[in-house]
């Protein structure tokens, strides 16, 4: 019988499909993700909490009691890391707002869902960006409605 360490080890090479085949069975249930890091993570938690067991019972108990007593306001805006308040977007939710690259125009207006984006629905601004230049943007930086940070 291998030891936990080899069967990690092992784990770290395998390819995505097999994390995740290795994951549903661990799990009973698809990875919420398909991320190779957060698979083989739990994959190798899960691995060693069969062979050298879980929590106790008593741990168990008292997560359940600590969990109960959060109190998560779900009302309040989405707190900073700082833990401050964020101010609500400053752009017009219904203004449509036009951008030209490399010679064509894109015209991203806002619809329930996403932003209509030349007759193409996308799910934010920076996933418009992303489809019109290929590569990574932040949407409002790429639309102009936020001025780039200067190098400091």
């Amino acid at each position: 019988m291998k030891s936990i360490a080899e069967e990690i080890g092992e784990l770290r090479a395998l390819p995505i499909s097999e994390l995740v085949t290795r994951y549903e069975a661990a799990f009973g249930r698809a990875p919420r993700v398909r991320h190779r890091e957060f698979l083989w993570k739990r994959v190798a938690w899960k691995l060693q909490e069969q062979r050298l067991g879980g929590l106790s019972t008593v741990a168990k108990e008292r997560l359940d009691r600590l969990i109960a007593e959060i109190d998560i306001p779900l009302d309040e805006c989405t707190r900073s890391a700082t833990g401050r308040l964020r101010s609500p977007p400053k752009a017009s939710t219904t203004a449509t707002i036009v951008r030209t690259w490399r010679g064509t125009e894109y015209r991203a207006t806002p619809v329930p869902g996403g932003y209509d984006v030349n007759g193409v629905l996308h799910r934010s601004l920076s996933a418009a960006a992303q489809a019109i230049t290929g590569t990574k943007w932040n949407g409002r930086l790429f639309f102009g409605l936020t001025k780039p940070r200067k190098a400091q």
